[in-house]
């Protein structure tokens, strides 16, 4: 027979598959040999004492042939020749999901993406890294797999009633990630393992009839009775498919412009902007493992921290242990910070973002400052406050101060984190992993008063629910801007349309509909049933 069996055990017991056994051969009061295997189905840490527990959840076998964890039935089909197409702006997760998803349902997909295959995307990265050369086509954001592929794959959300997660983790192990993100409380890939099973994704497209085109830039689309019949790319090329499915990810601020011009609904969306934090990854986890060194058989440690300062949230988002900080702007002159871990998550450094909500006024007023005391520098679009695209604008000027204080090249201004608080420039700053280099300077000067005074508050609280946080051994970098869209592309809650275009779907996290990997499978999974019900 099959039992479920639950254990609280030390880090070292969840570790031995053989004291496990022991446990649950006592717990059936069965001999061990009646035991004949298990798999995890849940596993967390319990860090709240100070005796750090593993909880345990097993399913076991008990008198009867191991069998080994079942995996979820895809039926990818052969859409050759399929008569209906639809065509895909977007190779991020959205995309590949929504493609995948489509050729489960029969219909073929056209995936068309500004940048270039997993592979050719690394090059461009070591230049941004090394030379402080940004591709605006192929950088951190733009490419295949998008944002997540070099931005550590981490799969956890609480994104429940969006989809089946279940189904999204599985078809990442279908692809090749490690069985242990079906059952670890907050799952990670590790951006070494994520190219190779995009790659894998894109393979089966192909496999199955689809098509996946890259350095084909979406640019303009001919629309005909609130329909878009064809979709044009910068190299002049016209794709007609049955729908479109929008999926460019937050950063294809291009694609905003286009719709604005052009008078399609988009909306100015809150999101969140500040900094990256980063502290030795031995004194996070000193804090929360309270112990002066790490057990081996626990992971690095991570933290989620949020407080409310003056009504105002400001909170950790995209928190890496054992990562790296990478330079992760689209275009010059602009900075952008963000973090990553492989999968060992073994760099001797943690980073998280902290970040302040910002909501439209705010943005605009900030605007209107810089403009009325000749703040502005020269940006890639006009400015329209009063637009849809006022939120987009602040996170533009913001990344391009942040990039002027640095002194060019990707260089991050920096200060140390009780420095910050104090009003003090740092007169040195701590190793980092950030590969461009810092620049020590008061980012005072550099983020928006509101987003300052947030962050100097709540460090100093931060360190009160975690003694040792706040530190100046902790190196503040400037700027963590691209945590989601600015703009939101509405849809139909029930047919997943944009109200004023038919078969165009907006998706994912560059729509405004999601907010990580997982979440925007899932919704370019939701999106592509929904197409094949009406096409």
């Amino acid at each position: 027979m099959q039992q479920k069996f639950s254990f609280k055990l030390l880090p070292s017991e969840a570790a031995n598959n053989d004291v496990v056994k022991t446990l649950i051969a006592k717990t059936a009061g069965k001999k061990e040999k009646s035991i004949t295997g298990f798999f995890i189905e849940k596993r967390s840490i319990d860090a709240r004492s100070k005796t750090i527990w593993i909880n345990l959840t097993v399913n076991a076998f008990i008198d009867e042939p191991y069998q080994q964890r079942p995996s979820l039935p895809f039926n990818f089909k052969d859409v050759h020749s399929a008569d209906k197409k639809v065509i895909i702006v977007g190779a991020g997760p959205a995309g590949l999901f929504a493609a995948l998803q489509l050729i489960e349902l029969g219909i073929q997909p056209i995936i068309l993406e500004r940048g270039k295959e997993v592979r050719a995307r690394r090059r461009d990265l070591a230049a941004l890294n090394k030379e402080g050369i940004v591709n605006s086509e192929s950088n951190y954001c733009f490419g295949e797999g998008g944002a997540g592929t070099y931005s550590d794959g981490k799969l956890y959300t609480r994104s429940n009633k969006r989809g089946d997660i279940n189904r999204i983790l599985n078809l990442f192990v279908h692809f090749g990630a490690e069985e242990k993100i079906l059952y670890e409380a907050h799952p990670h890939i590790g951006t070494n393992k994520l190219p190779h099973i995009i790659t894998a994704m894109r393979q089966q497209i192909i496999d199955c009839g689809g098509e996946v085109l890259f350095e084909k830039k979406f640019t303009d689309f001919v629309v005909d009775k609130e329909k878009i019949v064809a979709v044009k790319t910068q190299d002049g090329s016209i794709f007609k498919a049955d729908a479109i499915i929008l999926a460019t990810g937050h950063s294809a601020r291009d694609i905003f412009e286009l719709l604005h011009s052009k008078n399609i609904l988009i909306e100015a969306k809150p999101f969140a902007l500040g900094v990256r934090i980063e502290h030795p990854q031995s004194l996070i986890d000193s804090i929360q493992y309270h112990c002066l060194v790490r057990d081996e058989n626990l992971p690095p440690s991570s933290y989620s921290l949020v407080q409310q300062v003056n009504n105002k949230g400001v909170f950790s988002f995209c928190m890496c242990p054992g990562g790296i900080i990478a330079p992760a702007a689209t275009g010059p002159n602009e900075l952008v910070v963000n973090g990553w871990s492989p999968s060992k998550r073994n760099n001797p450094y943690a980073n998280s973002g902290m970040v302040v909500q910002v909501e439209v006024e705010e943005a605009v007023q900030f605007l209107k400052s810089q403009i009325q005391n000749n703040k502005l520098q020269n940006t890639d679009s006009k400015f329209q406050i009063d637009s849809p695209l006022a939120l987009m604008q602040f996170q533009q000027v913001v990344e391009q101060k942040a990039f002027t204080a640095g002194g060019g090249k990707f260089v991050a201004p920096a200060q140390r984190m009780t420095d910050l608080s104090n009003n003090k420039l740092s007169s040195s700053l701590p190793g980092s992993s950030y590969l461009p280099g810092l620049a020590s300077v008061s980012l005072k000067e550099v983020l928006p008063d509101f987003i300052h005074r947030s962050l100097s508050k709540a460090f100093i609280e931060f360190g009160k629910k975690m003694k040792g946080y706040f530190t100046n051994d902790a190196v503040v970098v400037a700027t963590e801007s691209r945590t989601s869209s600015p703009v939101r592309i509405p849809r139909d809650a029930a047919l997943l349309t944009h109200p004023q275009l038919k078969n165009l779907y907006p998706c994912g996290e560059g729509a405004g509909y999601a907010g990580g990997i997982v979440s925007a499978a899932m919704d370019g999974e939701r999106v592509a049933i929904q197409i094949a019900n009406v096409i």
